[in-house]
């Protein structure tokens, strides 16, 4: 096993002559480390709401199984990567941006690229970003990210004709104003393809089944439908497919206390079940 670790990303992967499967893992929102002079204001408290805490150690599994397992080391507050890199709110601008911007619905609920809000009404920032600084957030931190996810995917499609992709999440266990679920309680595991463009529905389906085998209360496409990773990546019609799991925190860890508990193990030990499934699942579709 060879562990690749920068200040963008940890690769925690097989040699290639032990890469047997084209499975790829990724956790695009496990980083904690905050560069230096980020101008961040808002609280520690409210920052690591923001952080899918402990998603790359549940899934550790998958090194094990010849699985390729990439995990962000930046936070995804101070830049996302399971947004567009033009999804952007010119209000957070103290420059116009040279090209058209695309903010999404969720960008405009204070979540895109760079965040304006760590929680509602908590502002991540005391005044406004310059182009020059975001563009360096994009060059240092999100495309480099994506690059290797990108390589992983296509090295993977190129020798097998096909690819499953796991973009693996967390979420906070009730929605808050910043969500479309405000104040819902959610499920255990929400998996998610786009309503279908990013993965086979199959594949969705056996992904979700095998949850609940396990005794997981789960959805599907609600109230998630994919954020721009699988949609990026997702291309069920060429072989490529991408599922987006988000975990209900409160089934492994204190949300409060952003501390593990007694369901951690357990939890990571069913992810450890299902990527062996998967494994299987794969394998009996490979030519």
């Amino acid at each position: 096993m060879i562990r690749s670790t920068n200040r963008v990303y940890a690769l925690t992967r097989p040699s290639l002559m032990d890469s047997l499967l084209p499975i790829v893992v990724d956790s695009p929102h496990s980083g904690t480390a905050y560069p230096p002079n980020s101008g961040i204001v808002a609280p520690l408290h409210a920052l690591k709401t923001t952080w899918d805490a402990f998603i790359e150690e549940l899934w550790d599994a998958a090194p094990q199984l010849g699985v390729p397992l990439l995990a962000a080391q930046f936070p995804r507050a101070y830049i996302d990567p399971n947004r567009a890199p033009d999804d952007i709110d010119d209000s957070l601008l103290d420059e116009p941006w040279p090209t058209p911007l695309s903010p999404s619905a969720a960008c405009r609920r204070g979540m895109g690229l760079i965040r304006l809000n760590a929680l509602p009404g908590v502002p991540m920032y005391a005044g406004r970003l310059g182009a020059r600084e975001i563009r360096h957030r994009l060059e240092q931190y999100y495309l480099p990210y994506h690059g290797v996810l990108k390589a992983r995917l296509d090295a993977a499609h190129a020798r097998f004709g096909r690819v499953w992709h796991i973009d693996c999440h967390s979420m906070k266990s009730v929605g808050n104003a910043m969500n479309v679920d405000d104040g819902a309680a959610r499920p255990d595991i929400v998996v998610s393809d786009r309503n279908g463009a990013a993965a086979a529905p199959e594949f969705t389906e056996w992904v979700a089944a095998r949850f609940v085998s396990k005794g997981y209360r789960v959805q599907v496409n609600t109230p998630y439908q994919g954020g721009y990773i699988i949609a990026n990546y997702g291309a069920p019609e060429q072989g490529r497919h991408s599922v987006q799991v988000e975990i209900n925190r409160r089934v492994y860890m204190d949300e409060q206390a952003f501390e593990k508990t007694e369901g951690f193990d357990v939890l990571r030990r069913d992810i450890g079940a299902f990527l062996e499934e998967l494994a299987t699942y794969v394998t009996e579709r490979l030519d």
